[in-house]
Order: structure tokens, then C-alpha cells, then sequence
């Protein structure tokens, strides 16, 4: 139980560190451009997207598909062309996955993962 305790504690410091990581250039006034907000929107969101996972576990394939689809757009919307490419494939990377965990289509050792 103690390792648990634990584990979220770092959890939680790991979202806290993201979420200002992500918006410390806004803080620190430095100049809005579509890659600081794209930084910013994708940084905040998979730390909101880990306190749900570490909080209600059975939502991890939702939160895992949607952070797929919230990469892939922001990359797509936000960022020009060589970035937002990288950022559409690994979106859809991550949208693949957390359909064949839906499908239990992976490894057993992945999908551990998904299944708490």
C-alpha cells in the first residue's frame, strides 16, 4: 500500500510539473506563437489526462483515445509542415492503440496496462 501512496504522490507531481511546464513561457510573457499554444494545449492536457488515469483507472483507454486525437489535431491545426506531421502519426499511433486495447487486440504484457 505504501508503494501505491507513493506512486501517486509522484504522479501527481509529474502532472503539476507538465501543467507548468506547459504554461510557464505564457507566465513568463514570452510571445504567443501557434507552437508555444499547440506546447501549451498538449502539455496541460495529458496532465488532466493522468489525473484521470491515476484516479479512475478502467477510464484509461478513453483518456488514451482521446489524448490521441487532442495531439493529433492540435499538431495538425496549430503547427507547421515538417511538426505537424510527427505530431498527426503519433496521434494516430496512439489512437490505433487505444482501439486494439478496446478490441483487447495487444500483447497481454500492453494490455495490462488498460485492464487494472
Amino acid at each position: 500500500m505504501r508503494n501505491v501512496k507513493m506512486f501517486k504522490l509522484l504522479g501527481v507531481m509529474l502532472a503539476l510539473a507538465l501543467i507548468v511546464w506547459g504554461i510557464a513561457p505564457i507566465l513568463r510573457h514570452q510571445p504567443l506563437t501557434n507552437d508555444v499554444i499547440a506546447t501549451a494545449i498538449i502539455f496541460v492536457l495529458i496532465a488532466v489526462a493522468y489525473f484521470i488515469i491515476m484516479f479512475k483507472p478502467p477510464w484509461t483507454k478513453a483518456v488514451f483515445f482521446f489524448e490521441g486525437i487532442i495531439i493529433a489535431v492540435c499538431g495538425y491545426m496549430l503547427l507547421d509542415f515538417p511538426y505537424n506531421m510527427e505530431l498527426i502519426v503519433v496521434g494516430l499511433i496512439i489512437i490505433i492503440i487505444a482501439i486494439l486495447a478496446y478490441l483487447q487486440k495487444l500483447p497481454p504484457s500492453i494490455l495490462k496496462w488498460f485492464y487494472r
